[in-house]
């Protein structure tokens, strides 16, 4: 079973911070009726991936925006929209990624999981369904070519557990848009993966979502919900997936 190596720890002084921060400040370009809250849309049935925010199954999809980074400052030139839908068995999620300057990993394999794919260009979900052990929840990534993984984190034990072994069945679709400096991907995720056996609307999930953007030198970091920690794996900064109707 493979592990994430080197992966950054949880900031426990800023856990406290973040609670206050988000009682406190509303998150500017969110697109939801509710601050924090990405609606999904149900869907009657299960949809072929297109990473196109123009396909009929997305079009007029209402989304958040995430333009800011860790510390909940602008990130100009990566305002980031990302839609959510629903079916019996899944939920997608599709991201729409302005860039200044792409990253990507040579020789992309797209047929498995990519392992340290955050090394380079991805658009990130942490997704959680155990509302009392928030420090239990899933790891989704796409980059702009089509590659993925998926990660089981433990944040409660010592060490704390990124388990790039386990499989959720996901999967996605990716494509650049050279001319508009724009990159799309989408995500079908498996909801039994996410412990969701017969999900309905009026259902949360506790979740964040993210981008890492551009050569190491000049790395961009997004966030939908600021964690104010320096690491991604911040818990209590999470926003929620709310299934609608």
């Amino acid at each position: 079973m493979r592990t994430r190596a080197l992966a950054p720890h949880v900031d426990p002084t800023a856990l406290l911070l973040v609670a206050c921060w988000l009682v406190a400040v509303p998150v500017a370009g969110s697109r939801s009726t509710e601050d924090g809250v990405l609606p999904s849309l149900r869907s009657e049935s299960d949809f072929a991936l297109t990473a196109d925010p123009e396909a009929p199954h997305w079009k007029g999809v209402a989304g958040v925006v995430a333009e800011t980074d860790r510390q909940g400052r602008p990130v100009p030139g990566h305002r980031t929209e990302i839609r959510s839908r629903w079916t019996a068995t899944s939920l997608y999620l599709l991201f729409v990624c302005p860039y200044e300057e792409l990253h990507l990993k040579p020789h992309p394999a797209t047929d498995d999981d990519t392992p340290r794919l955050w090394d380079w260009d991805v658009a990130e979900a942490f997704i959680g369904t155990d509302h009392a052990g928030i420090t239990r929840y899933k790891e989704f990534q796409v980059s702009p070519q089509g590659e993925r993984v998926d990660l089981a984190i433990d944040l409660g034990v010592r060490p704390a557990r990124y388990d790039a072994g386990w499989d959720s069945g996901f999967a996605v679709e990716a494509r650049i848009d050279r001319a508009a400096r724009t990159w799309y991907g989408e995500m079908r995720i498996p909801m039994k993966a996410l412990g969701v056996p017969a999900p309905v609307a009026g259902l949360e999930m506790r979740a964040n979502l993210y981008r890492i953007q551009g050569p190491h030198q000049r790395r961009r970091h997004v966030n939908w919900r600021p964690v104010m920690s320096r690491t991604f794996h911040t818990p209590a900064a999470f926003g929620r997936i709310r299934l609608e109707d």
